[in-house]
């Protein structure tokens, strides 16, 4: 909005009557769709200091710097949290699928979406003006804004996932970052106990000031796939290297591996009993994945 109102600042400056008509907007009465820009734009296309292309020029560069000023109109934080930034996620990455007991029996609700049984969790946070207290459409930003802002990626919960998806929403650009669990809880702004009594459950904050500390794991949207892949396998590297190749390590992925076997052998047979089509492979081949990384771990054990 500042850039909006820095042109019609400027043009305004031209009309013959602009003290008349900053007295006007002073005691400005809006009611939508009417309000103090169309009321400053009419002015002006009168007194002939914006021509239609002129206007149609200031429209298109509007909108271009404005691309998600919707996603700010939504005001309640879980249609936010969930249903769009959810929905966004599945768009970019439709090989994503929605977690159920079928696909994974110890899922409880702990994580958003699951991928070659890569647990992923989504939060999502809106770049605001700290200092203004107004409605969200109203304190949006755009990217090269230099006021404050105080993104809070909350409820954050580092032992129920894999891999975090984090997407902040400026009024001009969408932009992504992928982290590890164990990233996200060994982050010197990763601050635990956001709630009284929920263990395991914290929140971070990302600023102006402190944005640049996380470029390590920024990503585009046409690579979240390959980011999620490669924070996946750093969360493996992460989460007890000391562990790996040991048989507490190889149980826990035994363990694991039967779970997956268990699910496959069950939709297989459901499947046979409902329809002759072609059986679904997916959930085979991921045991199969999952059954080298286990076998792989089994030899480093026995040379150890």
């Amino acid at each position: 909005m500042e850039h909006l109102e820095e042109e019609l600042g400027l043009l305004l400056a031209k009309l013959p009557n602009e003290e008349a008509v900053q007295e006007r907007l002073d005691s400005l009465v809006s009611i939508y769709p009417f309000n103090e820009y169309e009321y400053i734009i009419s002015h002006l296309l009168a007194a002939r200091i914006l021509n239609i292309d002129a206007y149609h020029q200031l429209r298109d560069d509007y909108i271009a710097r404005n691309l998600y000023l919707y996603v700010f109109e939504i005001s309640a934080p879980r249609t936010f949290g969930e249903a769009w930034a959810q929905g966004h996620l599945k768009g970019l990455v439709p090989s994503l699928e929605k977690p159920s007991k079928q696909i994974d029996p110890e899922y409880s609700g702990q994580y958003d979406f699951i991928i070659d049984n890569i647990r992923i969790e989504v939060k999502a946070s809106r770049a605001v003006d700290a200092d203004q207290d107004a409605p969200l459409y109203v304190k949006a930003l755009s990217s090269d804004s230099q006021k404050n802002f105080w993104m809070n990626f909350q409820q954050v919960k580092p032992d129920c996932c894999d891999v975090f998806v984090w997407i902040a929403v400026w009024r001009d650009i969408i932009r992504y970052w992928v982290l590890s669990s164990h990233e996200v809880e060994t982050n010197p702004y990763y601050s635990k106990g956001q709630h009284r009594g929920n263990v395991g459950e914290g929140q971070l904050h990302i600023r102006q000031d402190n944005i640049h500390e996380f470029e390590a794991y920024e990503t585009r949207s046409d690579k979240l796939e390959e980011a999620i892949r490669n924070a996946y396998e750093r969360q493996i590297s992460f989460s007890s290297p000391n562990l790996i190749g040991t048989p507490a390590y190889i149980g826990k992925s035994l363990l694991r591996l039967h779970n997956l076997h268990y699910s496959a052998h069950r939709n297989i047979s459901q499947n046979l009993r409902t329809t002759a089509r072609p059986l679904h492979l997916d959930t085979i081949r991921l045991s199969r994945r999952t059954q080298a990384k286990v076998q792989i771990n089994t030899i480093h054990a026995q040379k150890s």
